[in-house]
């Protein structure tokens, strides 16, 4: 099969170990196997938005109640992944890899995803650091000499792949572009299920941006294909999935069913979980969102999915984990460092009450505060059930509160502007104004500023909201940063095509990948 693959992007020093025509091989199966089916997942997942669109309201399906009330739990949980109380995450870089896996964290999620810009380079160099990671032969010496090494004890490695919806156009079978998922998936899976099963773990993977059973089943269909070929045993692929769909929501007990011998965990990811909201449901006047500082995790709708998740998971045996807090201490400024610190642990105050049994964080230095405070629950939190817990379809969609202000348009649009110019350098996790911005945070943003558009929204401070207001704080935003720089250009140009559509841009790495190559070489 690998003679069908074309590989597009150059080949560096070092590619070609991971490009092998085996490793190849295995992805053209994959992609035959299994690529049909995904199509057809993702025109049902259009279908599905247009009913949204057209007024149809999210709920709890009515054909798979049993598996919701039936009485089952997931298969067994591997034993570095049975305390998980804190889960740092980042992009493959070669440092952050080397940072986060010495940080004292539980587990480190190296991503593919939200805190990473796909530059064709950057992927594979990823997969080359992952080989190192797992062989504990990742190392750095810096051009002032600085040497980076692993530390005998690293975090439990779990890799999260691109999403359904990527393609990986660096890469084609018959023409057509690899699904970055199966792409990324497979070649980690391929070069590393042996070496991480001879070292007493295994290939372990984050599952990003579900909105339904149906693409759990699918994930499942490729897990057990995937050990089938590669002769693992059943259920050595072990996974945890993200719940930051909208549509997601309502289908907790069934996306943990459809991958019960796989699943180990659900996590809240509550920024992408926000964005879905406005996606999925902010052409509706009634679901206008107010400023971006206002979405936070007290209000109704999120603590409702966040106690739902709890008890989803609890009752089936699998851990909940938290999200992440967004703030980023700042080394040598001591007084923002114990600000930022603070806001943190009370926000992981708030998930242990609900019965988290671990979180996220950002940032290595986050690692030990956040540590302590979950080592207070012992293993984990299991027996907190919620069993007289009732969440409606009412409660998880349950618009918060607050104002929409000139303000919060001009502070979407200046972190939009900066955060993509970013991504489009190569860079897809970065601290802005003392939060770590990824492409999570950023879609918030660029959608809030299209739904204020779409519903010409009165702003409390401002006047209506329309495109030409838009455009003009753009082009203010603009001048503030500084002209000339040709990301900063190319982010401008892509801001406003996003919030001048007619429909909302489903997401924004489909139309800006384009560019990448042309901007980064």
């Amino acid at each position: 099969m690998a003679d069908r693959v074309e590989v597009k992007g150059r080949i560096d020093e070092g590619f070609k170990e991971i490009l092998s025509a085996e490793a190849l091989d295995f992805i053209a199966y994959l992609v035959e196997n299994h690529g049909p089916k995904l199509n057809r997942l993702l025109a049902l997942r259009d279908e599905n938005a247009k009913a949204l669109r057209s007024g149809r309201l999210p709920t709890f399906p009515y054909d798979t109640r049993d598996v919701r009330e039936g009485v089952w739990r997931i298969g067994e949980i591997p034993r570095d992944l049975r305390v998980r109380h804190v889960e740092i995450t980042g992009p493959v870089d070669r440092k952050m890899m080397i940072n986060a896996l010495n940080s004292g964290a539980d587990v480190y999620m190296a991503d593919f995803e939200d805190s990473f810009s796909p530059v064709w380079r950057l992927t594979i160099q990823g997969q080359i650091n992952l080989y190192d990671a797992v062989r504990k032969s990742l190392e750095l010496t810096t051009p002032e000499g600085k040497r980076y090494t692993l530390n005998e004890k690293t975090a439990t490695l779990m890799v999260r792949p691109r999403g359904l919806h990527l393609v990986e156009n660096h890469v084609e079978i018959g023409g057509k572009p690899v699904p970055a998922p199966l792409f990324d998936y497979g070649l980690y899976l391929f070069h590393n299920a042996r070496e991480l099963r001879m070292r007493g773990t295994g290939p372990y993977f984050y599952i990003p941006k579900l909105e339904n059973r149906l693409e759990a089943g699918w994930w499942a269909e490729v897990f057990q294909d995937s050990e089938r070929i590669l002769n693992l045993p059943r259920a050595t692929i072990k996974c945890s999935v993200l719940i930051e769909t909208i549509t997601a929501a309502f289908e907790m007990d069934e996306i943990i069913y459809m991958l019960r011998e796989h699943i180990t965990a659900l996590n809240l990811g509550r920024w992408d979980y926000i964005f879905s909201f406005i996606k999925r449901l902010g052409h509706d006047p009634g679901f206008l969102m107010p400023d971006r500082r206002f979405l936070t995790m007290d209000k109704h709708f999120l603590t409702s999915a966040a106690r739902l998740l709890v008890k989803t998971c609890h009752r089936r045996g699998a851990y909940a984990i938290g999200g992440m807090a967004a703030q980023v201490p700042l080394r040598g400024q001591p007084t923002i460092q114990r600000e930022a610190v603070e806001k943190v642990l009370e926000d992981k105050r708030r998930e242990i009450a609900q019965g988290f049994d671990g979180a996220w964080v950002a940032h290595p230095d986050l690692v030990q505060p956040v540590k302590e405070l979950f080592s207070q629950i012992g293993e984990n939190q299991l027996n907190v059930r919620h069993e007289d817990l009732v969440i409606t379809e009412q409660d998880l969609l349950m618009v918060p509160s607050g104002a929409r202000t000139l303000e919060g348009l001009r502070s979407n649009i200046s972190v939009c502007l900066r955060y993509l110019s970013s991504w489009l350098a190569g860079n897809g996790a970065v601290a802005i104004n003392g939060l770590m911005e990824d492409t999570a945070t950023f879609e918030i943003a660029r959608a809030q500023v299209w739904q204020w558009i779409l519903h010409r929204v009165r702003l409390d401070d401002g006047g209506e909201m329309s495109y030409q207001l838009s455009k003009a704080e753009l082009e203010k935003a603009l001048d503030d940063v500084g002209r000339g720089d040709r990301y900063l250009e190319k982010a401008a140009e892509i801001l406003d095509q996003l919030v001048s559509s007619r429909d909302l841009i489903e997401f924004t790495p489909s139309i800006a990948c384009r560019y990448l190559d042309m901007l980064t070489g």
